[in-house]
């Protein structure tokens, strides 16, 4: 490589560093909602319609960043927001974001945190093709309230036996005459997972990772 190369590869470097790959993640954005009920703080949780992907789950509004619609990923979040509880814009001030959440299952979550105007709890209109249904947790029960902690095993499978008994190969890594290691399942990553139950409701998942920071956060 010559010097003019490398001169290059340095005008070409990031002037504000992502997440290496990021194409490869699926991108989205969330909104801790909240808002004021008689002095005290609350979040606006939905729960997810029993028929869509991750099905019954309690979530943030949000959803998959857009390329082709959105600026950034707050205009995802109020988009989102919009289009599954009905939260306009005008409705809602965003006054923060947390850290970039990086989920093991290859996700990638932008955080805001915004403020609702009261009234706007009257004035939803829930896509019940998405929403359930909507869940209001004072963060004071956050607060006081240790999450049950759990831990989950990662491991990377290079092939996969089907129901027929096939056996379907993803990486070949006997081909590529790699260490044995690699031909067959390897990895014992383990990541924690928090559990709050609120009445009859499971608050878990990435949710419940993004929770547990903004709690830290008082």
């Amino acid at each position: 490589m010559k010097k003019s190369d490398l001169k290059k590869a340095i005008k070409n470097f990031p002037k504000h560093p992502n997440v290496l790959g990021r194409d490869r993640f699926f991108s989205s954005a969330v909104i801790i909602p909240l808002v004021k009920i008689k002095g005290e703080y609350y979040i606006l949780f939905q729960k997810r319609a029993a028929n869509i992907r991750q099905g019954g789950d309690i979530c943030f509004p949000g959803g998959g960043f857009e390329q082709e619609v959105d600026k950034n990923f707050k205009q995802t979040a109020l988009r989102e927001i919009k289009e599954e509880l009905g939260i306009k814009k005008k409705n809602i001030k965003i006054i923060g974001q947390l850290d970039t959440m990086v989920a093991p299952m290859g996700a990638i979550v932008e955080i805001f945190v915004g403020l609702l105007k009261k009234k706007t709890l009257k004035n939803m209109k829930i896509d019940k093709a998405e929403v359930e249904k909507t869940i209001l947790v004072p963060v004071s029960f956050f607060k006081n309230k240790k999450p049950k902690e759990y831990t989950l095993r990662n491991e990377v499978k290079p092939y996969n036996i089907n129901e027929n008994g096939e056996k379907e190969v993803y990486f070949p890594a006997d081909k590529l005459n790699l260490p044995e290691v690699y031909q067959k399942p390897w990895g014992n990553k383990r990541h924690k997972v928090w559990v709050y139950k609120y009445k009859k409701d499971v608050i878990w998942g990435m949710t419940s990772v993004i929770l547990k920071d903004f709690i830290k956060k008082y």
